[in-house]
């Protein structure tokens, strides 16, 4: 399956202008936690912000950073970035000054949009590193817009619409700019093909709208078809999510692998009302087999984990329903192409462990101002990623890990995942991680960082042992009261490492 698409192509008009002309503008777009905002609504917001941002001079091609919580506001002014030609930044709140500051002096911002709760914060960090302030436009659900009506601009299918930043652990994340016919394509070929969106689906999610993975499945998959998506402010903790999937009967929950954990280990989530759910997402981070067995148990919604980049924007990989091979990514989505490679390029023999490749029209432009890595990753029309996978001879991908924290112990490779899932099966462990730290004769070892409590480390050592291969077993088990996470939420396996004292 492929899609051909113009050479001219908006995403705000594909996505909500042309909402508006099928006559859809009543139907409610959002659900905030003070009620309903229909498309209509979200239209004139978004021109209202664009005219904001034309009277600080921003115009096509201009660079926004957007510091915001999710809501109206943020919507608004993300179609109303889009609206002008001009290319938005979608950054964490949460995100530290230092990492901050060079986002701002890398991008080389026209403006940032800003709630009041960050001005200061975003200030004092520009500040501290010497970076110039672009203009700042503060606003939140008070903000006064002005009226008026915005036409699309006339961009480019392949013009830049958006930078999404990798999920690197180490150093400033690359920031990958993207096209707006990445976005209308895998909207196309993964949700309408492989979540099969429709207008009545409600969707929440767990990630907030600046991470690649939320921006798809909670906001623009629904606007493709005229759903509507639950969105609020606050973390997404199991008392946050369930209480909203009753009240909204929500149909599509977009998850990952340690909020899975967290909703399985809620006291009362046996209790809780999950029958509007048709279906559950997971990526981000491998799903252990253990987690899909126990949320199949507890709440029978199928849950499909996939495999996306930032690079590729969004998911290529992952299950179907009625197909999921539990412990698995699932095939290829239709429309992309995926090869398991050597390190010379060469596509390895089905089971082989290899270097994931794949290509598609959600390809990105690359890295901004970065033509090492842009070089090294972006082959032609082929992206060649970090992850470890092997495909088997029906096209079902595992995941082996990534290039960079794969182990190897006594000559022989295994990833962090086939021991993690072993302690999650231990009853007193809630979340764990495993990484390679090098002992004192330099070699790697096998170190885990477990969650959890009323268990010693000898008796998961033991209870590893008695489950695996010996020699993939932790060398040393470190107690912790949470595992440190990167600006995308992924646990952040280079902190672990200097925990534990790998450098």
């Amino acid at each position: 399956m492929t899609t051909r698409w113009p050479d001219r192509l908006n995403i705000d008009q594909h996505l909500l202008r042309q909402r508006l002309e099928e006559g859809l503008g009543d139907r409610t777009a959002l659900r905030l936690d003070d009620g309903p905002v229909t498309y209509a609504e979200v239209d004139r917001a978004a021109s209202g912000m664009a005219q904001l941002l034309i009277g600080q001079g921003v115009g096509p091609g201009d660079r926004v950073l957007m510091v915001m919580p999710d809501g109206l506001p943020y919507v608004a002014a993300l179609f109303g970035v889009l609206r002008l030609g001009a290319v938005g930044l979608l950054i964490n709140p949460g995100m530290t000054g230092a990492d901050f500051a060079g986002i701002a002096r890398l991008a080389r911002a026209a403006s940032i949009v800003a709630h009041p709760r960050h001005r200061e914060s975003l200030v004092s960090a520009l500040t501290a590193e010497g970076v110039d302030l672009p203009p700042l436009l503060i606003v939140d659900d008070a903000a006064q817009l002005p009226d008026g009506d915005l036409a699309s601009y006339d961009t480019a299918a392949l013009d830049p619409a958006l930078w999404i930043f990798s999920g690197g652990t180490t150093g400033l994340p690359k920031a990958v700019v993207q096209t707006h016919r990445s976005f209308a394509n895998t909207t196309e070929l993964y949700g309408k093909g492989v979540l099969g969106l429709k207008p009545d689906d409600v969707t929440i999610g767990v990630p907030k709208l600046y991470f690649g993975y939320a921006l798809g499945s909670s906001l623009f998959f629904p606007f493709s078809v005229g759903a509507s998506t639950v969105l609020f402010e606050g973390p997404s903790t199991p008392d946050s999510l369930f209480d909203r999937i009753e009240r909204h009967r929500a149909t599509l929950l977009i998850n990952v692998p340690s909020a899975i954990n967290q909703m399985l280990a809620h006291p009362d989530s046996a209790e809780r009302d999950l029958s509007s759910l048709r279906l559950a997402t997971s990526a981000g981070e491998p799903l252990p087999e253990t987690l899909y067995r126990q949320w199949m148990g507890r709440f029978d919604v199928e849950l499909l984990d996939g495999l996306g980049t930032a690079e590729m924007w969004h998911i290529f990989v992952s299950n179907r329903v009625g197909e999921v091979r539990p412990g698995t990514l699932g095939r290829v989505v239709p429309g992309f192409e995926i090869k398991a490679c050597d390190e010379d390029g060469r596509a390895v023999a089905p089971g082989e462990v290899g270097r994931l490749w794949v290509r598609g029209e959600s390809l990105g432009l690359g890295y901004h101002e970065n033509a090492e890595a842009t070089a090294e990753a972006f082959r032609g029309d082929w992206f060649a990623g970090g992850d470890l996978v092997s495909i088997d001879e029906e096209g079902y991908v595992t995941h082996r890990g990534r290039a960079d924290d794969a182990l190897k112990v006594k000559g022989r490779w295994f990833r962090p995942q086939e021991v993690e899932s072993v302690l999650l099966d231990h009853p007193a462990v809630r979340e764990c991680a495993v990484v390679a730290v090098p002992d004192q004769s330099g070699l790697a070892r096998p170190v885990a960082f477990v969650v959890g409590n009323d268990v010693t480390a000898e008796e998961l050592t033991e209870w590893a042992i008695s489950r695996m291969e010996a020699y993939k077993h932790p060398r040393r088990i470190v107690f912790v009261d949470q595992l440190p996470r990167t600006h995308l939420g992924k646990v952040d396996r280079a902190a672990l490492k200097q925990l534990a004292g790998g450098g």
